[in-house]
């Protein structure tokens, strides 16, 4: 793939989210919502501030990070799903 995000952007692969519920109760497709885990796979350099440099970003390539509901947009790539978003919409990175 050839696909690299500009400035403060990051495109993320969503994760897939379990079926079961810790009951044992499984989900129907039409009652799961998205997920909001995903996984980085490309980054941008980052933002330019007001003096000319470069802000490298907080997240890199292969972090597992939450993000908000309704983040980023919505591509399909090589018929794989990705999400471009910026950083600010990244709420933490899952250790």
């Amino acid at each position: 793939m050839k696909l690299k995000p500009l400035h403060d952007r990051v495109l993320v692969k969503r994760l897939e989210e379990e079926e079961k519920t810790k009951g044992g109760i499984i989900i129907p497709d039409t009652a799961k919502e998205k997920p909001i885990k995903g996984e980085v796979v490309a980054v941008g350099p980052g933002k330019t501030n007001d003096k000319g440099d470069k802000i490298k970003l907080t997240v890199d390539k292969g972090d597992k990070v939450l993000f908000n509901k309704y983040a980023g947009t919505e591509i399909k790539v090589d018929g794989d799903e990705f999400l471009v978003m910026r950083e600010d919409d990244i709420l933490a990175i899952i250790g």
